[in-house]
């Protein structure tokens, strides 16, 4: 797979951590489920500064693993809010490694994830829209 060189994430830089031994799978590779659980976290950061309050994963589009992560990288997660329905909001999740040593950056994976807006009982509840377009 040829990298674009132009290519920017998408997006607002929303978590940046270090891939450490412990994360691995049997490969020596980054465990795909690390990657999903701070892509969630980031989503979720997202979705509740648009949301102004609680909210739940619902769904997940089309996750692409397209290169490895490995032990040093530095994971950087960008998110963009694509879609705010009623209760629930779309959000654009892309995570790029910044290669140890190198510091090339370089697209790992992307997907949509889908949060509802929950109040105090776990129940669907309105977005606030007012807000939520001030900050879209």
């Amino acid at each position: 797979m040829t990298e674009d060189v132009d290519e920017q994430p998408r997006g607002e830089l929303t978590v940046r951590l270090v891939a450490m031994p412990s994360d691995t799978n049997a490969n020596g590779d980054i465990f795909g489920g690390w990657v999903l659980s701070q892509m969630d976290q980031a989503g979720g950061i997202a979705a509740v500064e648009t949301a102004q309050g609680r909210v739940a994963t619902v769904a997940i589009d089309a996750m692409h693993f397209i290169r490895p992560v490995k032990v040093g990288d530095v994971l950087c997660v960008y998110t963009a809010v694509d879609h705010i329905g009623r209760t629930s909001l779309k959000v654009h999740i892309e995570a790029w490694a910044r290669r140890f040593r190198t510091h090339r950056r370089e697209k790992v994976t992307d997907a949509t994830f889908t949060f509802v807006a929950i109040d105090d009982n776990g129940r669907p509840r309105p977005v606030v829209r007012e807000q939520a377009k001030a900050q879209g």
